[in-house]
């Protein structure tokens, strides 16, 4: 029933005899109270929850086992959906409280094999539906606290950003079926602005985008700042190069301020600019010199834009290594004197394997047996998180066998 548009719902619920307005209480029932199954939607009778519970099923995938705590706070979730592939996601909370990021998962692997993602060690085995997408939140929404919605009460959830596995774009529909049920007022009831949109670099999908869902934020892989480096290191680039893969940004931020204008009114209140956010990986004498720092400002300078840096998340057999916190510091600092917007996004959860992809590669969920893939578990031994890991994986494997 996840998957379903609130249009859809509404269509399917009045073809079975049921009133209109059940849509929204079911609508509700999902996504702002959390259900897990028809027989606690007590507002509908009885009758009405058997006639549901023969007809659908309230799927977005379950967590395998209980949730990864760091000692930060960052939390990661393993969601295992109904064909038994899997898929990750990651709770990160600000050091000061008050703002919760939670980052999601569009596809099951990726077919882009960026040399320097993890994900992109392993092959795309397939889009992940709207419902396995809004799944995610409401997986993490359970765990933390967030459901039933209360508007009395602070959410842990606050943001949402689209950075897990898997190019959203290469699975837009599903993507636009999901942001348009996050989004709504009466269900999930997360603010577009507090939604990021990030990808490679899919040039016509920018666009659609814009149309589509202009209250979004926008977030750019970028990651190089010549075509032929980042054709090297990101092959997406040799079909969406960077004159006009800025051309897009460009034309995202300006539809953003005529939304953000249109929505306020067209009044002169002060609004917060909404920035284009570029993601700049930092490998150590590959991406990270002074002259790289001077031509990324040359690239990005003209729009409303933050540059990202992220040092480089290592793992085993991995081609490159992380710039160090000193060539880091060097290279925002550049930025700022050129009047650019910057921060550095320094790790989390490294004690959880919360980058992107390596939790799946630790367990071998999707194809090959664990401690295959990248190395980081060998065999009966690995560290003390790789032994938690494999025994949460096969308790719950055990179990769905009945064993």
């Amino acid at each position: 029933m996840l998957d379903l548009s609130k249009e859809q719902l509404g269509e399917q619920l009045v073809d079975l005899g049921l009133a209109p307005y059940r849509a929204k209480q079911v609508w509700s029932w999902l996504y702002a109270k959390g259900a897990t199954d028809f027989g606690a939607m007590t507002s509908l009778s009885v009758a009405h929850r058997a006639l549901l519970d023969a007809r659908f099923v309230v799927d977005g995938g379950a967590p395998l086992g209980a949730a990864l705590v760091g000692a930060d706070g960052t939390r990661k979730w393993l969601s295992r959906f109904r064909d038994g592939r899997t898929a990750e996601s990651v709770f990160i909370p600000t050091e000061q409280g008050g703002r919760g990021t939670l980052c999601v998962s569009s596809q099951v692997g990726c077919s882009l094999a960026c040399s320097f993602c993890h994900t992109g060690t392993q092959p795309l085995l397939r889009n992940l539906t709207a419902g396995e997408i809004v799944g995610q939140l409401l997986t993490a929404r359970r765990a933390l606290g967030d459901l039933p919605l209360d508007p009395r009460r602070k959410r842990a959830v606050t943001n949402i950003v689209f950075m897990g596995e898997g190019e959203p774009m290469y699975n837009y529909r599903h993507v636009l079926g999901a942001l348009r049920t996050l989004t709504d007022g009466e269900g999930a009831k997360v603010g577009g602005r507090s939604i990021t949109v990030s990808t490679s670099g899919v040039i016509p999908a920018i666009a659609r985008l814009g149309r589509d869902m202009p209250a979004v934020n926008l977030a750019i892989s970028l990651h190089a700042t010549t075509d032929e480096l980042r054709s090297q290191i990101m092959a997406i680039n040799r079909t969406n190069p960077l004159g006009p893969l800025l051309a897009a940004c460009k034309d995202f931020a300006r539809g953003a301020e005529r939304h953000d204008a249109a929505a306020d009114g067209g009044g002169e209140r002060k609004r917060r600019r909404r920035r284009v956010t570029f993601e700049y990986v930092m490998l150590e004498g590959v991406n990270d010199s002074d002259a790289d720092a001077e031509r990324l400002m040359r690239l990005v300078g003209g729009m409303p834009s933050l540059v990202n840096l992220i040092p480089f998340n290592a793992w085993e057999g991995a081609p490159y290594r992380s710039s160090d916190r000193a060539t880091i510091e060097r290279f925002a600092a550049r930025l700022e004197r050129g009047g650019q917007y910057v921060t550095v996004r320094w790790p989390r959860g490294d004690d959880i394997l919360a980058a992107c992809g390596q939790l799946n590669a630790a367990l071998g969920t999707n194809g090959g047996a664990i401690g295959d893939g990248d190395g980081e578990s060998g065999g009966g031994g690995g560290s003390a998180l790789e032994r938690e890991i494999r025994k949460m994986h096969s308790e719950a494997t055990a179990a769905d066998a009945g064993v």
